[in-house]
């Protein structure tokens, strides 16, 4: 790709590997200047590296730094490169471009500088006297770059999906046979275009597909791989829900941790909490699983899985099963199904479709129950279920009466971020049926709050997206159970004032002030005397 430099021959400088092994300079954890040498991670992947590659990591481990100075050596090294990273964030683009570009050329051999001068410096760009470039945005959609880096994009996706769609439609569409891409991210869920580029990556590789320069190659690089991810254990307590963890990816995975490995495990959980799976995942399969940043769920949902209450709970025989309704027109509609067992809550399926009217879902209602055996308790709805319909005039509960001859249940009408409280409140109690309810749980762990991009943050709102409809049919189930299972409030006492009472003579008196409500229970209070 470009026109090498006239190095002479036999030079350890035409030698990429010898290049980066003895030629770069980058800062350490520790703030140090050390000489780059690739580690495990990096080495594994230069030793397996496509055209077009997508990397699924755990933290730390250096693919940033490996993908920037691969691409400065491209650079350096070949005439008329172009190569651009582009980052979720222009402050992040910009911090990648001085910390791992700017910061390894200005530590370059003086010789080598001299040879190739850079012509054009800004915040954004480097652009060197052999007509190679440089740079850093949150989008390539002009141009034609020979070396391509995408950083974090799980991230990209998860908040901003029309900058993801920009890049997918923009620079992603500009790749041509020869082009080199680098896609690296921890996970953000089950969603968005990195989680389906990295399926279909992984099924060409379970298929052991041939690919092709314009086939993505799937990469993980685990936590437990890293040698730097063990503490010495003597006195760590691996706690039950850990125990069990390990015993699983033992069984089902090959992996067979050390005890100073789940000693670091252990410990680097009680800080990242739900975050855990996501940023040190042990699998691919956990890594997407795990909870999402700014989700409502994630780390009730994660607590759940390690306490092993997602997995084989089918429905017990002769309990009602009760059906949550999140009602679309036009839109989505979401049915989660449950059974109330003490003060657990079963959830064994779930079931969304668009496009459809009533008589549809409650043909799918009974169709579900008569496959698996159900006996269908009650249908759960929101307090929009009265509304009337322009076409027929008639209420969704009117209709619902006559395809069922039954009445569905208004639950009470909360506040929304009432509503979200309750669904956190019942999540620890609850048991999922994991086959079954697997969109559901989909759903739940990917409804997240909008990201505010002028202030950085996650705004104390929901995000409406396909997850909100499955969250919203929980929130039902939640708040019905909330109801349910809560005292009634107490009424606020009226202002006391005087009470005519008669006399058994049939005369009336006042009595002393005080308020009906008192009165009320003191008459309780004296017949149960009476009685006994």
């Amino acid at each position: 790709m470009g026109q090498q430099l006239e190095l002479g021959k036999g030079s350890q400088l035409a030698d990429r590997s010898w290049r980066l092994n003895n030629l770069y300079v980058i800062t350490s954890k520790e703030g140090q200047k050390i000489r780059f040498r690739p580690n495990w991670a990096q080495q594994e992947f230069l030793n397996k590296i496509h055209e077009c590659s997508l990397i699924l990591k755990a933290r730390q481990l250096g693919f940033t730094t490996l993908v920037q100075i691969l691409m400065l050596d491209a650079c350096l090294f070949n005439s008329n490169i172009r190569a651009g990273t582009i980052a979720h964030r222009l402050d992040d683009a910009r911090t990648i471009f001085r910390d791992k570009v700017r910061c390894v050329y200005d530590d370059l051999p003086e010789v080598l500088k001299v040879a190739i001068p850079i012509i054009k410096d800004s915040a954004d760009e480097l652009v060197f006297a052999n007509n190679s470039s440089i740079r850093v945005s949150t989008s390539m959609r002009s141009g034609t770059l020979q070396y391509l880096h995408i950083s974090e994009y799980g991230q990209l996706c998860a908040r901003f999906p029309d900058r993801a769609r920009e890049v997918r439609t923009g620079a992603l569409n500009t790749i041509q046979a020869g082009q080199v891409v680098f896609i690296e991210s921890t996970a953000e869920g089950r969603e968005g275009h990195f989680y389906d580029l990295c399926e279909q990556a992984r099924t060409k590789q379970r298929m052991g597909t041939p690919l092709t320069p314009l086939d993505f190659k799937f990469h993980f690089f685990p936590w437990h791989k890293c040698p730097d991810y063990a503490i010495d254990p003597t006195g760590v307590v691996i706690e039950e829900q850990f125990r069990k963890y390990f015993a699983t990816l033992k069984e089902t995975q090959g992996i067979e941790l050390t005890p100073a490995q789940q000693a670091w495990y252990a410990k680097k959980s009680e800080t990242q909490l739900g975050d855990m799976k996501r940023e040190y995942p042990s699998t691919p399969e956990e890594a997407f699983e795990a909870s999402v940043e700014g989700a409502y769920y994630s780390e009730l949902l994660a607590a759940a899985e390690l306490q092993g209450r997602i997995g084989e709970f089918p429905a017990i025989e002769d309990v009602p099963v009760d059906v949550s309704w999140d009602i679309g027109i036009g839109d989505q509609t979401s049915l989660w199904f449950s059974q109330r067992l003490g003060n657990k809550t079963r959830l064994v399926g779930y079931f969304e479709a668009s496009g459809e009217g009533l008589r549809f879902y409650v043909d799918q209602v009974n169709r579900m129950a008569r496959e698996r055996g159900w006996r269908i308790g009650d249908a759960l709805w929101p307090h929009d279920g009265r509304v009337r319909e322009w076409g027929s005039g008639k209420s969704r509960m009117e209709q619902f009466r006559e395809y069922t001859n039954r009445h569905p249940r208004i639950v009470p009408q909360l506040s929304l971020d009432d509503g979200i409280a309750a669904a956190r409140v019942l999540l620890p109690n609850c048991e999922f049926d994991a086959g079954p309810c697997a969109e559901g749980l989909k759903a739940l762990r990917a409804y997240r709050k909008e990201w505010d991009e002028e202030r950085g943050c996650w705004r104390d709102k929901p995000r409406h997206d396909w997850a909100s409809h499955g969250a919203d049919a929980f929130r039902v189930l939640a708040t019905r159970i909330k109801h349910f299972e809560l005292p009634p409030p107490k009424p606020t006492r009226p202002t006391s004032e005087p009470v005519l009472i008669a006399n058994a003579d049939g005369s009336i008196r006042y009595a002393e002030p005080f308020s009906i409500f008192e009165w009320a229970e003191k008459r309780r209070r004296q017949r149960e005397s009476d009685r006994a």
